[in-house]
């Protein structure tokens, strides 16, 4: 992983970070990722819809992944949050577009809230090639 993944500006795909944290951090041979929520790396906008979020929330951390030359079947664990479990369902079939067997572990927790008003957060943990 040639990456510096400490610098805020080696994901040029994903959003902007907000806060004072690290997009991602590599670790004992996994890469630790932060939550990303739906916003569009461009306008820096939430989309429109929960399919629509839930589908950036997936691109954003596929983008982070992409960086440390890893891919979606390197990840081991992920979180869902979600302010509504009404929701899960939607989020569930976006979710499941971008894996196959054997899936990583994942929790899917309803919260209070999210940054910026968000109905989905994703965060994962990958293995390190």
């Amino acid at each position: 992983m040639a990456k510096d993944l400490y610098n805020p500006h080696c994901f040029p795909h994903c959003p902007s970070r907000f806060g004072q944290y690290s997009q991602a951090v590599p670790c004992g041979g996994y890469l630790f990722m932060s939550g990303q929520i739906g916003l569009d790396p461009a306008t820096g906008t939430l989309l429109d819809t929960v399919e629509g979020e839930a589908r950036q929330a997936m691109e954003n951390p596929w983008a982070v992944l992409l960086e440390a030359g890893l891919d979606f079947s390197d990840a081991v664990q992920t979180r869902i949050y979600l302010p509504d479990l009404a929701n899960f369902e939607t989020v569930n079939a976006v979710y499941a577009a971008y894996f196959e067997e054997p899936f990583p572990v994942r929790s899917t927790v309803e919260i209070s809230a999210l940054p910026r008003g968000a109905r989905v957060e994703i965060e994962m943990i990958a293995r390190v090639r």
